[in-house]
């Protein structure tokens, strides 16, 4: 096998994996030392993550306007979410697929144009039937998008730098919340909700402009592109079952559990908190910004300490510190009579520990997989997690008509981060592998 990452390996554990050492371990180290095309790569991807968080993140901010203008019940409400994630898990695990046939930037193209235009096509919807539908299709590109992207990162970046510059990337999301929340406080102050609404998705079509960035400045990942002049040769192709042959399959199923549970307690927090806030902390819209920020910037720190604890500590390791860390919160958060000044404090640790593992997941998948399968391993992956965590909006919404929307929460996180704990305990480290081009 050719090595692409670094010239400096040391036998790792596992048989025929190579590691480098990861000798400088602080956050910033990794953009000091990039190359003008690897910090190209990085601001595409930051950006992407960015203005795609954005777009999803709208959604749970309008629900209560929704829920009230439409007369729509609280579980057809969560319904929407869980469309848009199980059609986000189809889209990841096809276009992850697709990027190990055409390559990674043309494929984070496509998502992006797919997604950017469904999000227009949601801001003049009639009722919710149709926002129901042009939610789930704006799903197919928001899964692509990610698993396209994340294999871009992963593999442009060299090992010992790579949990930190894909953790960084992964920020971005808090960011385009961030963007969203700002949005929601400035347009549902300056229009009447039944106009505010729509203004919020038809800027979601925003990201359609980073493709023309795409296009000029990104170049495909050198490991990528020579596996599939490697197979070509050969007259082989990937097939998109692969990932579930006898060598693949306990790393498939296990990964796919991690994804599964650190999604679905994400979900379950960040779709509800927003209406939890307004009914039962009896908070306004825009009074219930001031939360939603401490939310956020707990968030956005926690993926700059994740990525660097990525490399500092190992993925596993991050992945078991940040679930429990994550139950505990969610349970406090929720259950624990608490006045509105406190809860406020307590949005920052929960952001925290609710986000920051996002960091390591990157990273993890890209390492766990093979050059020639990884966009649809990686792909599926995560967005089999998706589709599992896409579930826990909608039971929650269901599952609060006969009980506290705060208790149908907690439940609902801390079983995902149990599951997420569990099944991160039984796959391997993965820091500081090298990607090969296929044999």
């Amino acid at each position: 096998m050719t090595d692409t990452s670094s010239n400096s390996t040391t036998p790792h554990a596992d048989a025929g994996v190579d590691v480098v050492p990861i000798e400088n371990t602080s956050l910033g180290a990794f953009y000091a030392d990039m190359n003008p095309a690897e910090k190209r790569t990085f601001w595409a991807c930051a950006t992407g993550w960015a203005l795609d968080g954005m777009d999803f993140m709208i959604y749970p901010l309008v629900i209560g306007t929704l829920i009230a203008m439409w007369k729509v019940d609280a579980g057809s409400a969560g319904l929407a979410v869980t469309a848009t994630l199980l059609a986000s898990a189809i889209g990841g695990w096809l276009a992850g697929f697709v990027s190990d046939r055409i390559g990674r930037v043309r494929t984070l193209q496509l998502t992006i144009l797919w997604f950017s235009f469904f999000s227009l096509v949601c801001a003049f919807v009639q009722n919710f039937d149709q926002l129901l539908i042009a939610r789930a299709l704006l799903g197919l590109g928001f899964g692509g998008e990610w698993a396209a992207g994340a294999v871009l990162m992963g593999e442009t970046i060299r090992a010992q730098y790579r949990g930190r510059a894909v953790g960084c990337v992964q920020s971005g999301w808090a960011i385009g919340w961030g963007l969203a929340v700002l949005m929601q406080a400035v347009l549902f102050t300056m229009l009447p909700p039944e106009t505010a609404w729509r203004w919020m998705f038809g800027m979601g079509c925003l990201p359609a402009l980073l493709v023309f960035y795409l296009r000029k400045n990104v170049a495909e990942p050198e490991v990528s592109a020579r596996t599939r002049s490697a197979l070509a040769a050969q007259g082989r192709q990937a097939s998109i079952w692969e990932i579930f042959s006898p060598s693949m399959l306990k790393t498939t199923v296990l990964a796919s559990l991690v994804g599964a549970g650190c999604q679905g307690g994400y979900y379950a927090i960040t779709t509800w908190v927003p209406r939890f806030l307004t009914t039962e902390r009896k908070l306004s819209i825009v009074g219930s910004t001031g939360y939603l920020a401490a939310l956020i910037i707990g968030s956005f720190i926690g993926y700059l300490v994740g990525a660097w604890l990525a490399d500092r500590i190992g993925r596993r390791r991050l992945f078991l510190i940040f679930s429990i860390g994550a139950i505990v919160l969610v349970l406090a958060y929720t259950q624990l009579t608490l006045s509105n000044q406190v809860l406020w404090v307590l949005g920052f640790p929960l952001g925290f520990f609710a986000s920051g593992y996002f960091s390591g997941m990157g990273p993890f998948l890209t390492e766990l997989y093979p050059t020639h399968l990884r966009g649809s391993g990686q792909g599926f992956c995560y967005n089999f997690g998706r589709g599992i965590g896409a579930l826990f909006p909608a039971l929650v919404g269901q599952l609060s008509s006969s009980m506290p929307l705060s208790s149908a929460i907690a439940l609902f996180a801390v079983s995902a981060y149990v599951l997420f704990f569990g099944a991160a305990f039984l796959l391997p480290e993965t820091r500081g592998r090298v990607l090969h081009v296929v044999e």
